[in-house]
């Protein structure tokens, strides 16, 4: 990853960048549903992680996620497209998955839409395994492909306290 970017919690103040960057990168041809608001309402929930990723003058990209007590969720992964395949949405996903594994979460669950191949290679690179087809999930237009990654073996998990 570019020397020049660093990975840091989001502030309440990202939160229109980031609301903006969901509309134009992931929302596109879409409702605007990852508005400012419930963006805030992301960072400031104690249950999940809204991570950016920063240059000195540019807000580059980000990620958030939430975590239940076995498993977690992306909601939202974005790079800038003059910043992609610079390592820098490999650095947000591998940041979050360390956090999950500290906080001993199972599984990462994700969903993308179902044509976006140049995404599902991304997660598959990473080790997500392609899921089911949700038709309609976005909004009853666009159908989705569910993917998960296991950070810990079934039989551990459930050796948990």
């Amino acid at each position: 990853m570019d020397p020049t970017i660093e990975l840091v919690l989001a502030r309440p103040a990202d939160a229109l960048t980031l609301a903006q960057m969901s509309r134009d990168l992931i929302e596109r041809g879409l409702d605007w549903t990852w508005k400012p608001s419930r963006v805030l309402a992301m960072i400031r929930h104690p249950d999940c992680v809204v991570l950016a990723a920063k240059t000195r003058i540019e807000l580059a990209g980000f990620a958030i996620m939430e975590f239940r007590e076995e498993h977690a969720h992306l909601n939202l992964l974005a790079v800038k497209p003059g910043r992609r395949r610079a390592g820098i949405g490999r650095a947000l996903i591998e940041w979050l998955e360390e956090s999950a594994r500290v906080a001993g979460i199972a599984n990462i669950y994700l969903e993308l839409r179902s044509d976006n191949s140049e995404a599902k290679r991304f997660y598959e690179s990473l080790g997500y395994r392609p899921g089911k087809i949700v038709e309609g999930y976005y909004q009853g237009k666009v159908n989705a492909l569910t993917m998960v990654h296991q950070l810990m073996a079934p039989e551990i998990a459930s050796q948990r306290p």
